[in-house]
């Protein structure tokens, strides 16, 4: 393969090392659980997060159908974290960073037509166009033209040295014209170009795959997927248990001493637990309040009592998944020095889909309400958390982000979570010195400059006291000790593939 010119910057500049812990799509290289003797089994798959809008790419839907071997765009993340073939084949750098040419492989729709340069343009130019914008392109103007029978040249406005790593983002995945017959949606129902069909969807609890025999990554093993989509997650490890299910999302900690310790799989990812304050209105616009509320945490007895070891006290926004990170990290300054909470009200709001997230929630109001503040909490459903989260409605939110997620780049979430025109921005944080750090990082290509500008970016968002890490989790993943093949993705965005059988 032809290797564009800067894809050495991304490698080195994520370099997790999540080795033993992840395989490519075709799920063969990584097995967990004994030989299945079940040739061409359906596979029952318990999902944690239902679906919010009808399986849209555009939201967080789009990471669904990616774990579920549905969609899947030009490109993808390998272990190290560097972009690797999808769709394209190869690409190469052209004019400066602004513009890159992607040659694409011999595929085909689930609906039986060609991936030809013409649907893939269709594809990437509804899904920039898309409000609000994929995170994945937050900053980013992009734009895409066919050349020749083979390829696609996208370019940005500015030179883009992540480029292909942003198109690996599964809210970028190519569907077929059929897709887009409607201006405001997009129907993915056997339409995309993964191993498995999505054929039937349920509302919010259940859908039907079938194997795509078409598939360009060979024929998956499995004949189809039953998944369940089951928010509470002792209810995940009951199906677990008593064998209703071969493969379980997010298990809760507490449940794990009753699983069969061979169905139980952890592995490291690159997501934290933070308390995002919001800084924009309510009683943590005031900067003093905010450094009362970090000096009073303690992440050490969340990672000990709540995660009774599967995660680690956090050490900044960035943790031991980027393995260069500790060695870089630079001490905030300029913090405002804390106010006295003299019972201060404040609303601390988090979601039930991650289960351990209401007791951490719980036990920060301990901590809180010990140094002055009154708290209270609220717990909802993650569909009707998300929006009220991004308009501010609540004064903190307890959330869990894989930093890594959206683009694999680290200066990606800072960008979305962070600075003033962020599509993530739960603490409303509008700074100009973040902002500054933030579009530095963002325009540096040299590797070790890199790192330290995205460190020097990280050290100015906690030096707003907008984010207080909490701790660095591992996923907890519950596999049938007849199950083979399950893709234990760092990223989170990969489940199952052609390689996946029981």
């Amino acid at each position: 393969m032809r290797r564009p010119r800067r894809r050495f910057i991304a490698g080195l500049l994520l370099a997790p090392l999540l080795t033993g812990c992840f395989a490519s799509r075709d799920g063969g290289s990584q097995a967990s659980g004994s030989s299945g003797s079940g040739d061409g089994a359906r596979l029952r798959v318990a999902m944690a997060f239902p679906p919010t809008e009808n399986f849209s790419p555009y939201g967080d839907d789009a990471y669904d159908l990616s774990r579920l071997g549905v969609s899947e765009g030009l490109t993808q993340l390998d272990a190290n974290g560097i972009a690797a073939p999808a769709l394209a084949r190869s690409w190469s750098n052209e004019d400066g960073g602004r513009s890159w040419l992607f040659t694409l492989r011999e595929a085909k729709f689930q609906d039986g037509g060609n991936v030809t340069p013409d649907a893939v343009v269709t594809a990437l130019t509804r899904a920039a166009q898309t409000k609000p914008v994929p995170t994945a392109l937050g900053g980013v103007t992009l734009t895409a033209e066919a050349v020749g029978d083979h390829q696609v040249r996208v370019r940005t406005e500015a030179p883009d040295p992540i480029l292909p790593l942003r198109l690996s983002n599964p809210r970028l995945a190519v569907f077929s014209p059929k897709a887009y017959a409607q201006q405001d949606t997009v129907n993915p129902v056997g339409t995309a170009t993964g191993p498995y069909v999505l054929k039937k969807i349920t509302g919010e609890t259940a859908a039907s795959l079938d194997r795509f025999d078409g598939y360009w990554g060979g024929r998956p093993q499995a004949s189809g997927i039953d998944a369940t989509f089951i928010a509470d997650g002792a209810a995940r490890s009951n199906a677990l248990r008593t064998g209703q299910t071969d493969i379980a999302e997010s298990l809760p900690v507490a449940q794990t001493a009753s699983l069969d310790k061979q169905s139980v799989q952890e592995k490291p990812t690159a997501r934290n637990v933070v308390l995002n304050l919001n800084t924009k209105s309510g009683p943590f616009a005031d900067p003093g309040l905010r450094a009362a509320a970090r000096e009073a945490i303690d992440p050490s007895v969340l990672a000990k009592d709540v995660y009774e070891g599967y995660a680690e006290p956090a050490q900044g926004i960035y943790g031991p998944a980027l393995t260069w990170a500790a060695g870089k990290r630079v001490e905030p300054k300029g913090r405002a020095k804390a106010s006295d909470p003299d019972g201060t009200s404040v609303t601390i709001a988090t979601y039930s889909n991650r289960p351990e997230l209401p007791e951490v929630a719980q036990v920060l109001q301990q901590q809180l309400q010990k140094a002055g503040f009154t708290v209270k909490l609220e717990v909802r459903d993650l569909a009707r958390f998300d929006s009220d989260a991004l308009a501010g409605k609540f004064d903190a939110t307890v959330y869990a982000r894989n930093v890594l997620l959206d683009t694999g780049d680290p200066v990606s979430a800072l960008a979305g979570d962070y600075t003033c025109q962020g599509g993530n921005n739960q603490s409303q944080l509008c700074d100009k010195k973040v902002d500054q750090a933030v579009a530095k990082a963002t325009s540096v290509t040299d590797t070790a400059q890199r790192q330290d500008a995205v460190m020097a970016a990280e050290a100015a968002v906690l030096a707003t006291d907008a984010v207080i890490p909490l701790v660095h989790m591992k996923i907890v993943m519950g596999i049938g000790t007849s199950v083979e093949g399950t893709l234990m993705d760092p990223y989170e965005r990969l489940l199952v593939g052609t390689g996946t059988r029981r």
